[in-house]
């Protein structure tokens, strides 16, 4: 059992989205993202998403999910995370993609949160393609899945807590006031997310923006941090420069 779930981790590509607003496609970057694919599916294969609900909408902008649940009560709860990723901002956060959202001013703080790109974010304002080390496109729709997500946009957005924007499904000529008390139905609920395709490669027909207003970091290791680095160059310069002096003198 163990092994046909890694097996599934590495190879899946294809995920739907099976929402109570409707089910949607989205073709993973797993070639060209892989830490973050890896990272999201790792989530999928713990049930993570399951039962979660949207809990942002900023219209124009995005649709965000992946970190909370409803439990019966305001507010929200938020759902237990993994280690963080490490970014990978290959390409552009144009309309239609899914990007790993994450906390101020830490480009590599990105763990369960996504959001989908409602417009062009890439540059202006705002500028998702630089801001904060630029947001790691990891995926994009397929098929007519803007639908739902444009579904989930037109919906009553209402505050809780901490969180503004969350879409709410209500009766006609009801408002946010009037959910108190509302129940699971009143939600966009993630139902669950089912992997479609385990292909290695389902994405060569895609032709994705690529960012080209950042240059990709180097990716830091604990052994290899730039100060080593000037470090021992340093010290290679003065074994050259010894070894200079010491043939002049013979």
């Amino acid at each position: 059992m163990l092994f046909v779930s890694l097996t599934s981790l590495v190879d899946a590509t294809i995920v739907e989205f099976r929402t109570s607003q409707g089910n949607f496609q989205v073709n993973l970057f797993d070639q060209t993202t892989p830490k973050t694919v890896d990272n999201f599916l790792q989530y999928i294969d713990e049930q993570h998403y399951t039962n979660s609900v949207v809990h942002r909408v900023s219209p124009n902008f995005v649709v965000q999910g992946g970190g909370f649940t409803f439990e019966g009560d305001w507010p929200l709860t938020r759902i237990d995370t993994n280690a963080s990723v490490m970014n990978e901002p290959v390409y552009s956060n144009v309309k239609g993609t899914i990007a790993m959202a994450k906390l101020s001013g830490n480009p590599n703080s990105a763990t369960d949160q996504w959001f989908f790109n409602l417009a062009n974010n890439s540059a202006g304002a705002p500028k998702l393609d630089t801001e904060n080390g630029g947001y790691t496109v990891f995926g994009q729709i397929i098929g007519d899945g803007m639908t739902v997500l444009e579904k989930i946009e037109q919906l009553e957005l209402c505050n809780a807590g901490n969180l503004q924007g969350i879409p709410m499904v209500v009766d006609n000529g009801q408002q946010c006031a009037d959910l108190e008390t509302p129940g699971i139905e009143n939600f966009v609920v993630i139902n669950q997310m089912i992997i479609i395709d385990s292909s290695e490669v389902t994405d060569s027909d895609l032709t994705p923006v690529k960012n080209t207003l950042i240059t990709s970091p180097v990716e830091p290791t604990p052994d290899n941090s730039s100060g080593g680095s000037f470090a021992w160059l340093s010290v290679f310069l003065f074994m050259l420069l010894s070894i200079r002096k010491l043939a002049i003198k013979n």
